[in-house]
């Protein structure tokens, strides 16, 4: 039987750790996507717009909730549904974490929070009032990463699409519109259930940039 020398042994054995550790898949911190809060009675949808990191209720255990709690009365009737939590998060320079303030419906009131997940499916969240007192809590990711929306990305000097514009001369001609397959083919009786823009099968929210409360950068 062969015998390696230690130093060898040692050399083969640190030069293996290496090589697993630079394979590894690097973990990209991305807060976008849904991420149910930790009581389980909502889902937040997060998403970047403007270059801004919002949240947005985009599910509800019990549905039919209104801001009630609101200081603004303009406000209290509106729906939980949809509302804003996470407000206008910015990026903090060299590290993975977002700054911004989190609305709590509970009170009413504003606080400063910051984001970051600590994982593929973990998002840490922690608000403070005045600095202090500050508490947390860690979200479940229940749906994937969310891209940019077309209105994100043009306003960050992206190409704008112009898929909307209509063909014109030979192109027009050389690639006629195909026609919609029929209800009774096999495809068609196989297909799920309608999805909304965003990606969700019966989203009410869709892209929550094209809020009004985000839009319009106003809670």
């Amino acid at each position: 039987m062969l015998h390696c020398p230690r130093h060898i042994k040692r050399t083969v054995t640190y030069s293996a750790i290496f090589l697993a550790t630079a394979l590894a898949p690097a973990f990209a911190a991305d807060p976008t996507g849904d991420w149910r809060v930790q009581d389980g009675v909502a889902n937040i949808r997060v998403a970047e717009c403007n270059g801004s990191m919002w949240g947005v209720v985009a599910w509800e255990k019990i549905s039919g909730g209104h801001d009630s709690n609101n200081p603004d009365a303009s406000k209290q009737n509106r729906l939980t549904l949809g509302m804003p939590i996470l407000l206008d998060m910015k990026k903090t320079a060299g590290v993975d974490q977002w700054e911004g303030q989190v609305y709590n419906a509970k009170d009413g009131q504003t606080y400063s929070s910051t984001i970051r997940p600590t994982g593929p499916d973990q998002l840490e969240i922690k608000g403070c009032v005045l600095g202090f007192l500050c508490g947390g809590e860690t979200w479940s990711r229940v749906a994937p990463s969310i891209p940019s929306s077309p209105v994100n990305s043009m306003a960050k000097g992206g190409p704008k699409t112009t898929s909307a514009l209509p063909k014109t001369g030979a192109s027009a001609t050389a690639s006629p519109t195909p026609k919609p397959a029929s209800v009774n083919t096999p495809a068609a009786k196989m297909a799920g259930p309608k999805v909304a823009t965003s990606g969700h099968p019966s989203d009410p929210v869709g892209d929550i940039c094209l809020l009004p409360d985000i839009a319009r950068f106003a809670h």
